[in-house]
């Protein structure tokens, strides 16, 4: 069946193609500026041209605020930014990120081509940036030893916090050798282990004189830096890959002094005052609990405490009252109880029979009881027991009862 399209719809799709492609993502164009209109929103519109073709172009107010030019017709120019189609209309153009006449020299366009290269690896990702210590007790600067950008550290750090160690480590900050230079000052700091933050900087000069601060191995030192860093080039409005790189970047030296230590008089003030509105909470507090303390005085529970129990203890006196008769009526039911068991025990207990003057008989050695005359024999020794103690005796002779004829029997 054969395939019919909208046009929304392949618009959408060769869209879908154009931003998917890495290439034009992200391109440098040199052209001539036509066409060109300041929209009143602030977004600029206009087209760039070559003798065989033409492509639109759009900077968004956001992008064209940073501009240190104005375009206009005719200004050849190198734009950059990612190819892609504008759907209502179906035109594809160039959305415009960055701008710069085509007379613009070699040191600018090395500085933008390594601040694409190091943001694609992720160095001027916030993720990686170090949180600055809130009390930093050394602070390591970066700079040169007899520049102006030392002073003003030197200056602001000891106004503000007069305790804190500022160790200057001295670096050559122009010149060739000044990116070596700044890396040795870096890696130093680093293997020092006791610096909290490091600044480095310098006191501002010509794009240049601050090559230093956009160079590669500078960038990647202050991104391996286990100790936070401020990059303070000296610049209100211009950036180095530095300030790219580092955790912090302040617009002039006397500015990160500022950013690395607190002001101590400022917090000095601050703990004042917390410690005024302390006191008056702990005042607050304690009078209000003093009045709740004196209404809970004045109650009448507290006053009178023993009314309140004093029921309890009427209830109480009652009933450890019939507790304690019931009690002894048991305990002289029990006793009596006891009473004629223990007549009952006694009466049952050969002892008892002892004691109403009987006795019985044991056989010696072995202690047998002597139930039957049949059980001794003359000369036998045997062991008389009695209530109060025993005796033993020698059998003499052995009589049995007379049996059921009326006859004596002697066995012997």
């Amino acid at each position: 069946m054969l395939a019919i399209y909208s046009v929304s719809e392949i618009s959408k799709y060769i869209k879908a193609l154009i931003e998917s492609d890495d290439f034009l993502a992200g391109v440098w164009i040199k052209g001539e500026v036509s066409n060109f209109t300041l929209h009143s929103s602030g977004h600029m519109y206009f087209s760039l041209k070559d003798e065989a073709s033409r492509l639109r172009c759009v900077m968004f107010r956001s992008q064209n605020s940073r501009l240190k030019f104005m375009p206009s017709d005719g200004m050849s120019v190198f734009a950059y930014g990612a190819i892609g189609m504008y759907e209502r209309s179906g035109d594809v153009q160039l959305y415009v990120e960055d701008m710069m006449p085509s007379g613009t020299g070699s040191l600018y366009l090395a500085f933008l081509q390594l601040k694409e290269k190091l943001d694609k690896e992720g160095l001027f990702s916030p993720s990686r940036k170090r949180k600055l210590p809130s009390f930093p007790k050394v602070v390591a600067v970066v700079t040169s030893p007899t520049g102006a950008a030392v002073r003003d550290v030197i200056t602001v750090i000891k106004r503000r916090a007069p305790g804190v160690t500022i160790l200057v480590v001295p670096a050559q900050v122009q010149g060739d050798s000044a990116p070596e230079s700044i890396v040795r000052a870096l890696e130093l700091v680093n293997r020092a282990g006791f610096i909290d933050v490091v600044i480095v900087g310098r006191g501002g000069g010509s794009i240049e004189e601050l090559m230093a601060f956009n160079d590669e191995r500078v960038a990647r030192a202050i991104a391996a830096s286990r100790v936070p860093v401020i990059s303070a080039v000296g610049h209100e409005t211009d950036f180095t890959i530095a300030d790219f790189v580092a955790d912090m970047r302040a617009a002039t030296p006397s500015a990160a002094a500022e950013m690395a230590v607190p002001d101590m008089d400022e917090l000095e003030k601050t703990l004042f005052q917390l410690n005024l509105r302390l006191n008056s909470s702990i005042r607050t507090v304690l009078s209000d609990n003093k009045g709740k303390l004196r209404s809970q005085v004045r109650s009448h529970v507290l006053r009178f405490p023993m009314e309140l129990t004093r029921d309890h203890r009427r209830r109480l006196s009652v009933e450890g009252g019939r507790l304690y008769a019931l009690t002894q009526g048991v305990l002289s039911k029990k006793r009596e109880d006891f009473r004629a068991l223990s007549g009952q025990i006694d009466g049952l207990s050969p002892f008892g029979t002892l004691g109403r003057g009987y006795g019985f008989v044991r056989k010696l050695p072995g202690m047998s009881v002597v139930r039957s005359v049949g059980q001794v024999a003359p000369e036998e020794e045997i062991e008389v027991v009695l209530q109060d103690g025993s005796f033993t005796a020698i059998v003499k002779s052995v009589l049995e009862e007379e049996s059921a004829g009326g006859k004596d029997k002697r066995g012997y």
